[in-house]
């Protein structure tokens, strides 16, 4: 089966609902696209929370005004989207943190795609949009 994206009211209304975003995969490199997209995301009103097994725990303090962690299980606090900046090969074992996390919304960024841990992900509950980035949805939307 293939995959197919929420309809546009549904991203719209993720884009919409400021809340806590776990970008995984967050660099400290402003020339990335991750901080990019996790500056949209908190200039939108959201929480953001790095996550990057690969940097060092304080990495992007300063740079986000949150602690990055090494994965979603580290997170104390509830987390409701996962923004995912990783290749596609790590996204199911993201899927499943997500899962585990309670998290309602998985987000894969443009030309990240799993359809088995979207389909997972989707059959545990959460909204999954995939292979899209929301700068591009927030200009498509609004």
């Amino acid at each position: 089966m293939e995959f197919a994206n929420p309809a546009d009211a549904e991203i719209r209304a993720i884009l919409t609902h400021p809340d806590t975003v776990a970008v995984v995969g967050c660099s400290s490199n402003p020339a990335r696209d991750s901080l990019r997209i996790a500056k949209l995301w908190r200039d939108k009103g959201y929480r953001v929370i790095p996550v990057n097994p690969e940097l060092k725990p304080d990495a992007l303090i300063e740079a986000l005004g949150e602690r990055c962690y090494p994965s979603l299980a580290a997170i104390p606090d509830a987390v409701a989207i996962v923004d995912v900046f990783r290749r596609s090969e790590f996204v199911a074992e993201i899927a499943r943190e997500a899962i585990a996390k309670g998290a309602r919304v998985l987000w894969c960024q443009l030309g990240v795609i799993d359809h088995e841990a979207a389909r997972q992900a989707r059959a545990a509950g959460l909204t999954v949009v995939m292979d899209r980035c929301p700068a591009i949805e927030y200009r498509r939307l609004f």
